[in-house]
């Protein structure tokens, strides 16, 4: 595990959050970092070599939302310098995963895309060369 794994496994894994966590979870051909079966969420930690893989990134998340599962994305930094944040916005999503619309999926997968593009422009920046992912990971459109 990388640093930042390191950091916020130490925060999912003592089941705070009501839910359970696995780490380097197999799920089809994808290994995710970290996976809570019920609700369903994959959350993943991402350095600076998703810059250059941002098809790949998107094919796997519409993969795993195939699947059922909500997909939070992290810059890596940003796990490091605000870890309680990081676990709030997991434990916001867990929630929402646990409350009775989003058990089917509807409600939560819906505002997603409204919700991230907020999350970008309310939290700090991140450092200039890597951009804030926010939340749960949206396809990227070419600028």
């Amino acid at each position: 595990m990388t640093d930042a794994e390191r950091r916020l496994w130490a925060g999912l894994r003592a089941e705070l959050l009501g839910v359970k966590f696995s780490r380097q979870h197999p799920l089809g051909a994808y290994v995710l970092d970290f996976a809570c079966l019920d609700p369903k969420i994959a959350i993943e930690i991402d350095g600076s070599q998703h810059l250059e893989q941002i098809e790949y990134d998107a094919e796997r998340d519409r993969w795993l939302a195939a699947q059922g599962y909500v997909v939070l994305r992290f810059w890596a930094n940003e796990t490091l310098s605000n870890t309680s944040g990081v676990l709030s916005q997991i434990q916001e999503a867990v929630a929402q995963c646990l409350a009775p619309p989003c058990r089917a999926r509807a409600g939560l997968q819906a505002g997603t895309a409204q919700r991230a593009r907020r999350m970008r422009l309310e939290t700090p920046a991140s450092p200039p060369a890597l951009p804030q992912r926010g939340r749960e990971s949206t396809p990227r459109s070419p600028s």
